[in-house]
C-alpha cells in the first residue's frame, strides 16, 4: 500500500460524501479553507474530505482522502479546484494546532481495497437497472452511454455519491468495507425507496 500521511488536514462538510475514484469540484472562499487549501496545494496536494454531524462539530468517523488534480487562483481572492479520490480512511483522534483549520491522525487499513483496479466481483446488472428507474422517477437525468465507459468500481462509487439519498444511507455507504459490500447496500436502498414509492402509488389510487 502506498504511504499516505498519518496526519491530515481535513475539510469537513455536511451534506457532501466523497469516494475514491470520483472527481469533486470545489469552490474555496471561506479563509480557513483558503488556508487549507493552499498549505495541501504547497505540500503534497493531499487533504481530507469528511461529512460534518448535525452539531457541526462532531464529525463521522469515515471519511476520503483526495488529492488536488486542478488549482485555479480567482481575481476575488476565491480558489477553485478539482479533489480526485484517493483512499478512504478512518479517524483515531484530533491533533491540536495553531492553524484556522481542523488536523486528523487517521489509518487506511480497512480500505486498503480502494487501491485495487479489480475489487468489485460481484455483478451489477440488477443495481444498474433499478438505478435508472429510481433517477428516472427522482426526474435526474444521467447520460448512462458515458457512465457505461466508466470501469465498474468508478460506477459503484458514483452511483453511491450521487443518489437522491439521505446523507446517513450515503456515510453507510461510504463505510462499506468491500466494493461488494457497496453493491448490496446500494442496492438495498434503492429497492427500498422503488417499494416505497409503489406502495405509496398503490394507497393513493
Amino acid at each position: 500500500m502506498k504511504n499516505f500521511p498519518e496526519i491530515i488536514p481535513v475539510f469537513p462538510l455536511n451534506g457532501v460524501i466523497y469516494f475514491p475514484k470520483t472527481n469533486l469540484p470545489l469552490n474555496i472562499f471561506e479563509k480557513r479553507y483558503l488556508d487549507l487549501v493552499n498549505d495541501s496545494y504547497k505540500n503534497n496536494k493531499l487533504f481530507g474530505m469528511i461529512q460534518s454531524q448535525k452539531d457541526q462539530n462532531n464529525v463521522f468517523k469515515v471519511g476520503c482522502l483526495g488529492k488536488i488534480s486542478d488549482f485555479q487562483k480567482i481575481k476575488d481572492g476565491r480558489i477553485l479546484i478539482n479533489l480526485t479520490g484517493m483512499i478512504r480512511f478512518e479517524i483515531e483522534e484530533e491533533i491540536k494546532n495553531d492553524k484556522l483549520y481542523r488536523e486528523f491522525k487517521v489509518n487506511y487499513n480497512n480500505f486498503k481495497s480502494d487501491l485495487e483496479n479489480n475489487s468489485c466481483e460481484d455483478k451489477i446488472e440488477n443495481l444498474m437497472d433499478k438505478a435508472k428507474i429510481f433517477f428516472k422517477r427522482n426526474g435526474l437525468l444521467l447520460n448512462w452511454k458515458e457512465f457505461e465507459k466508466l470501469d465498474k468500481v468508478q460506477k459503484i462509487n458514483t452511483l453511491s455519491m450521487i443518489s437522491p439519498v439521505t446523507n446517513e444511507e450515503k456515510q453507510k455507504l461510504l463505510e462499506s468495507i468491500t466494493c461488494n459490500d457497496k453493491i448490496k447496500t446500494l442496492e438495498n436502498i434503492i429497492t427500498f425507496y422503488l417499494h416505497e414509492v409503489d406502495f405509496d402509488t398503490q394507497t393513493l389510487q
